[in-house]
């Protein structure tokens, strides 16, 4: 249930036609808009989700179970107890964007069921995934990024007139309104009066219970820039410079851009690599590599950057994208890294983690229950 779930299927139809299949058993599982799963070969097929009712009814609904060390694919017709398996997990590779998965949410998913899976866990997805946080953090780290005022739809509601008077104060205007929580320039609002900020707000809170304002560059050119590895090392990508046909980088110019035709993130106009000087370029790789370290990334994201003309093109992080679209791939293909190429890469990062982790500990060896100790624990009257 996300406003980029369109945009997810074109990532993930891609992915999935990239992967090789003389090393991998690729098993496509949709996710629908309520929360359904259904595999089914005519997922591999971006035309079937042209129909959605009549791709799901040739495909099989299924659910996630744990059956001793192994994650299988059920079938849930039948009943309990005669569901069939379909399949054994022994990777889960989510290519989701926005709420309720790129959130951290499938990575929690996937942790309780002791799945390895390839990209961010749940606590470097949750970063990610809120700007306001991640800012804070990103500047903890020594990280440019704008300064921004953030807050709750019922903190709105209840304290508008302080709120107001607060980003006059530390924004100004003109300012951008946008959703704490999403991507794909969904929400996002310029507003360069007092009066034209209360619409803006309204707007963005119609997609997030949270907002943030921060001040709009006016003089602006945006970077991005893809970086790929894990807490031990992590290399970033050539950089790119999208095209906009307006001040913001808006949804119809990502996705809606090719003739009709959405290629996801990989048919946006862009130039690459970014026509920028060297230092700046070595500046943008360096904030990149950093920001994926104090957020603790995995797999592969894009950092989107903000030169600042009205500033000496200072370099700001603009946001973090943990699952981004088309996995970037287009960024990595200059340097030499065939689509195929990232995806093993990715693959491995995930199997590395997952032996990582095995080193751990999670029992500690008492036998409280038993002893009933626990009956007085926590105020808990014996």
């Amino acid at each position: 249930m996300s406003v980029e779930h369109e945009i997810a299927v074109i990532s993930a139809v891609q992915a999935m036609a990239a992967l090789d299949r003389g090393k991998y058993d690729v098993i496509p599982v949709y996710i629908t808009k309520k929360g359904q799963l259904f595999t089914g070969e005519k997922l591999l097929d971006i035309e079937a989700f042209k129909n959605i009712p009549a791709l799901l009814s040739a495909c099989r609904q299924v659910t996630v179970v744990k059956e001793g060390k192994d994650a299988v694919l059920l079938d849930v017709k039948g009943g309990i107890g005669r569901r069939r398996p379909v399949a054994v997990m022994d990777l889960a590779f989510p290519i989701v964007h926005g709420t309720n998965c790129e959130d951290g949410s499938i990575a929690g998913f996937f942790e309780l069921l002791g799945i390895p899976y390839v990209g961010c866990d749940v606590l470097s997805a949750a970063l990610g995934m809120d700007k306001a946080v991640c800012k804070q953090v990103l500047a903890a780290a020594g990280i440019p990024v704008l300064p921004c005022v953030s807050f709750t739809a019922r903190e709105w509601v209840e304290d508008r007139d302080a709120l107001r008077a607060r980003i006059g104060e530390e924004i100004g205007y003109p300012a951008i309104v946008k959703p704490a929580n999403l991507g794909s320039s969904v929400g996002i609002v310029k507003v360069k009066t007092e009066e034209e900020l209360f619409s803006g707000v309204e707007e963005s809170l119609a997609y997030a219970d949270k907002v943030l304002v921060e001040r709009a560059v006016t003089s602006l050119r945006e970077i991005n820039c893809s970086v790929v590895g894990d807490a031990d090392e992590c290399e970033a990508s050539v950089c790119e410079e999208p095209v906009m046909s307006d001040e913001i980088l808006s949804y119809a110019d990502k996705y809606l851009s090719g003739g009709g035709k959405s290629k996801g993130m990989s048919s946006l106009k862009r130039r690459i690599p970014a026509e920028i000087p060297p230092e700046t370029e070595a500046r943008i790789t360096d904030y990149a590599r950093r920001a994926f370290k104090a957020l603790s990334c995995n797999g592969v994201v894009r950092i989107d950057f903000m030169l600042d003309g009205d500033n000496d093109n200072q370099v700001l992080v603009n946001e973090v994208n943990t699952i981004p679209g088309s996995l970037s791939f287009y960024l990595w293909e200059p340097k030499g890294v065939p689509y195929s190429a990232l995806l093993d890469r990715l693959v491995e990062l995930a199997f590395k983690r997952k032996r990582s982790r095995e080193n751990l500990s999670f029992d500690f060896d008492t036998n409280i229950l038993a002893s009933g100790g626990a009956l007085g624990a926590k105020g808990v009257k014996k």
